[in-house]
């Protein structure tokens, strides 16, 4: 047996010493070397769990004094966005609040962007995974990245098992031999057990993250910028009038809630995906990480497994989707300074690895995801790693658009050229900043 480490474990050990170096110093530099100054009274809107942020904080602040001056407000995540707008409006919102990556082109222009002099795109690239990219614009950076949740796969290890499976699928193609293990139909036609909850989309949980995922994993994209910056629907490939990974991707999808298919597996009658899950009468559920905890208590007796969001076979590189999360200072901010030294803070290796474990998803940054991880954390580190998102114009018209795509192919209203041509033009009309 070898003792010692090779070469190649050594220079391994060094290149990612020197990456969380960089990390330390950069951030060392941006928030400055007095533990004692103060940052004044910040107050930092979200919609994670108080009590987890509060518990984090808490315990941040005995090294840290500063930390003991933010104080964090749980807002309602269904209502965040319209009660941030209006607060902001009138004078009364926070001095910094917690960002997902699909409001940040929409909130751009209410955020005191970093200016690339002060904190550089190769910095934020060393420092962060490339699902925090959304957060970078043509001016500077919008928001301090924390944490992401990304995409991953819950399955039944009973429905499983009775099914004679012994694993959940890791590419594509495997998932229609499971569609037709584990859904079953009556007499009537009718399912009575479902294999995975895809093909439709108000009861299919995360539904437009994951088709944006699966266009993702075909090669295409939602949106691009344009030569001159300019965002644009990318469903369409360019030169022609088919949506060749799009159309990939959305005809995959739909194929599960396609009653003439051997596979079919969803139609729009079933009950929400997760709570299927939960309820034991699923036996794969494609949803974030944060959902791990809701389904334990929703059903502790629940025999499930997690595992990566299934691959197309022999692709280039591996991808998932999911949500980032970062601070953002508000231009209205009464203390911007102290707000942006607050956001660095938190978003330090020490608080985002305890916020991430807090929050049961995975850190935005490359030094803390680089560190060792057991079982079900260091899964959805390597998830996060590969999870790439795509810029959302505005998110609520995006999703009445998905929707509309996805319902009209399901009904038999629209071919999947057509809907997809028809989203295209629907995105087009939406404006950004």
């Amino acid at each position: 047996m070898k003792t010692g480490m090779s070469i190649f474990q050594v220079i391994l050990l060094c290149v990612f010493g020197a990456f969380a170096i960089a990390g330390i110093l950069i951030f060392a530099f941006l928030i400055g070397s007095s533990n004692n100054s103060s940052i004044g009274e910040v107050v930092l809107w979200g919609t994670f769990d108080e009590t987890a942020v509060v518990t984090v904080m808490r315990q941040l602040s005995e090294n840290d004094d500063r930390l003991r001056q933010i104080i964090y407000v749980e807002k309602n995540p269904d209502t965040f966005e319209q009660e941030l707008t209006s607060a902001l409006a009138a004078g009364t919102g926070p001095d910094l609040y917690i960002l997902r990556h699909d409001y940040a082109v929409i909130d751009a222009p209410k955020i005191a962007s970093i200016p690339y002099e002060q904190f550089s795109r190769e910095q934020f690239d060393d420092l962060f995974v490339e699902a925090a990219q959304p957060f970078l614009s043509a001016d500077g950076v919008l928001a301090v990245p924390l944490v992401v949740d990304p995409i991953v796969m819950y399955w039944n290890r009973d429905l499983f098992a009775n099914a004679g499976l012994a694993r959940p699928p890791i590419f594509w193609d495997e998932l229609q031999g499971v569609a037709r293990a584990i859904s079953k139909r009556n007499d009537v036609g009718s399912l009575v057990r479902s294999a995975v909850g895809l093909g439709e989309y108000a009861n299919v949980t995360h539904a437009k993250n994951i088709i944006g995922t699966l266009i993702l994993q075909a090669g295409g994209s939602v949106t691009a910028r344009a030569s001159d910056g300019v965002l644009q629907p990318a469903l369409q490939a360019r030169g022609t009038t088919i949506a060749q990974p799009a159309q990939s991707a959305v005809s995959f999808y739909t194929s599960f809630a396609n009653p003439s298919q051997d596979i079919y597996s969803w139609n729009r009658s079933q009950k929400e995906s997760r709570e299927a899950f939960a309820s034991g009468d699923l036996g794969l559920f494609i949803g974030l990480a944060s959902d791990e905890p809701l389904i334990r208590r929703q059903n502790p007796n629940l025999n499930f497994g997690v595992a990566p969001l299934p691959q197309i076979r022999d692709a280039e590189r591996s991808i998932t989707g999911g949500y980032a999360y970062a601070f953002a200072v508000p231009r209205a901010s009464k203390n911007p300074e102290g707000a942006l030294t607050a956001a660095y803070l938190l978003a330090s290796p020490e608080a985002s690895r305890a916020l991430s474990l807090a929050f049961g998803v995975a850190s935005a940054r490359r030094d803390v995801l680089a560190e060792p991880a057991q079982g079900i954390d260091d899964l959805f580190n390597k998830m996060a790693i590969i999870a790439r998102l795509w810029e959302d114009p505005n998110p609520q018209a995006t999703d009445r658009i998905f929707r509309d795509m996805i319902e009209s192919i399901t009904s038999g209203a629209a071919k999947i050229t057509e809907a997809l041509q028809r989203a295209e033009a629907a995105m087009r009309e939406i404006q950004t900043p």
